[in-house]
Formats: structure tokens, sequence, C-alpha cells
């Protein structure tokens, strides 16, 4: 009777402990400080201050980033000054060519661990793997909630644009990886993929056992155009070709594909009134452009600590 009770009390104890956490994550190619962009009205001197707004309102407490040169991680974190980031340029391993650097919020994670690995069969410094027409890199991190001590695990990627083989030998290697140094722990993987959900190469990751597009497995889903816009705000897509993929130990309540906008100012243009307002009310017509050529992607998370 002792030992019945007793097991009673364990369960008990143990139930009424476990606790459920809740997190946001995504992910955002920012597009890279490409100086022939300003010439469309898109330059990074106008975009920069609208990304950092937009992370920092909908609330990103891990995010993936993709495109970064280092002075646009520079701008990141000065614009950015509650995060703290992990990643290296591609090219050499320290500062030159784009980063896929992983962004968190600094008071409530730290680093366990972290490092990167080249998309390649050689994945210990820069050079191209398979048909790839650039250096690709993947970051990640092991990180831990300072007051709760949940501990996971979080890759961000960006695979090559041309080379065919070279996706579906990087999806293999990601999961090959996340299988040898995750085990059965947590684990999130972010990215601009560059397939879409019709793609051989994405049926890779999502028909693994390791990892689910949290997409598919949403409670709420919010995704009304793709997440690639060429900086036209007025043209859609149905592909979807960054994606945020969960371990099953995770439970995705919301999905989203954030298409914030914002305006710039057409010199001549003037104010114009309706009689269905207030005369104080006006309108004035504007540019409207998007923050970057990538809409972000937005995940909220929860699971027992």
């Amino acid at each position: 009777m002792k030992r019945i009770l007793f097991l009673c009390f364990v369960l008990v104890a143990v139930t009424c402990g476990a606790q459920t956490g809740e997190m946001t994550v995504a992910s955002f190619n920012i597009r890279y400080n490409n100086p022939a962009d300003a010439n469309q009205g898109n330059g990074w001197e106008r975009r920069a201050p609208v990304v950092c707004d937009l992370i920092r309102f909908h609330n990103f407490e891990v995010f993936g980033a993709q495109e970064v040169l280092h002075d646009q991680l520079l701008d990141l974190l000065n614009g950015l000054p509650d995060y703290d980031y992990v990643g290296v340029g591609r090219d050499d391993g320290q500062t030159k060519g784009e980063y896929a650097p992983i962004f968190f919020l600094k008071e409530k994670f730290e680093v366990v661990e972290s490092g990167h690995f080249w998309l390649s069969d050689i994945t210990d410094r820069p050079n191209k793997g398979w048909d790839a027409a650039l250096p690709r890199i993947c970051t990640w991190a092991r990180l831990k909630n300072r007051e709760s001590g949940f501990r996971f695990f979080f890759f961000n990627l960006h695979m090559d644009h041309v080379g065919v083989e070279a996706r579906k030998n990087s999806a293999k290697l990601v999961l090959k990886k996340i299988s040898e140094m995750c085990g059965d722990q947590p684990v999130i993987l972010a990215g601009d993929f560059n397939v879409d959900q019709h793609s051989a190469n994405y049926a890779v990751l999502e028909e693994s056992d390791l990892l689910n597009d949290a997409y598919e497995v949403a409670g709420v889903r919010y995704a009304l155009n793709g997440t690639f816009n060429n900086f036209k705000p007025d043209m859609k897509t149905d592909s979807r070709i960054d994606h945020v993929f969960v371990s099953p130990f995770f439970t995705v309540e919301r999905y989203g594909v954030l298409t914030d906008t914002y305006r710039t100012e057409i010199e001549g243009s003037e104010a114009q009134q309706s009689g269905n307002f207030p005369k104080e009310v006006s309108l004035t017509r504007y540019v409207a452009r998007t923050p970057s050529d990538h809409f972000p992607v937005k995940v909220i998370l929860s699971f027992e600590e």
C-alpha cells in the first residue's frame, strides 16, 4: 500500500511540475546590401530601420536570417540592442561573404554551444558543394532559456539558388547532422531553402522522421502569399521557399507569412479627401514597398519544459 501511495504521489508531483513553454521563432531573408537596389528605391539604408521595427514588433525571440553581409550584421545589432547572435561569413569563416546568423534575445537565452558547417562534402572550411553556384553555410546553436533551463537546437541555412544536386544533398546533410548532433533533443531548422513545397528536395525534409514543416502542422495558419516577393508587393505566389521545420517535440500553435509593407513618398503627390471621412482626414499617394524581397515566416511554438 505504501508503495502504491508513493508512486501515486510521484505521478501527481511530476504532473503538477510539468510546465508549458511558448516561444516565437522566425526565418527572415533580409536581402543582401546590393547597391543596385537603391536605384529602385529599395536600398538597405532605407529598409534597415523597417526590418528592425518589424522584428521588434512581431517579437521574434529567436530567428534565423539569411543574406546578411557584415555591414548589415552591424546595422541589425545596432538597431536591435536586445539581441545577440552567432554566425560567420560563408566566404572565409569569419566576416567575408553572407552570414546565415542566428539572432536571439540575450536576456532570455544563452548559448550553450554553437558552430557552423558548409553545405558540401567538405563541411569544415569554405567551399562550393556539388553543383552550387556559391559557397553555402549552415549555422547552429544550442540555446538555453535562462529562466526555465529549457534547451533546444536551432539550425539556420541558405541553400543554393542554382544547384539542384546541391539542394538535395544539402537537405540530406542537414538531416544527418541533426541526427548525429541532437539525438532526441528539441530541434528547429529555419532558412531560405530555395525550394517550394512541391519540390522533391523539400520532401527530403518534410517526409523525414526528424522534422515537420511548421506550416503543415500549425493549429492556426495565416499565409495569404508565398515567401518571395521580388520587392513587388502587388505580385502573388503560392510558393513557399522560406521554411521553418520543427521536431515532433514542439506543437506549432501559429504559423504566419508576414506580408508587412511600408510607404515612401512620391514627389508632387497631392493630398486627397473623401466625403466618407472627417474633413481633417486626407490620403496621399505613396509607393508601397516591402522590407525585403522575401517575406519573413513567423512561428509560435508550445512545448512541455
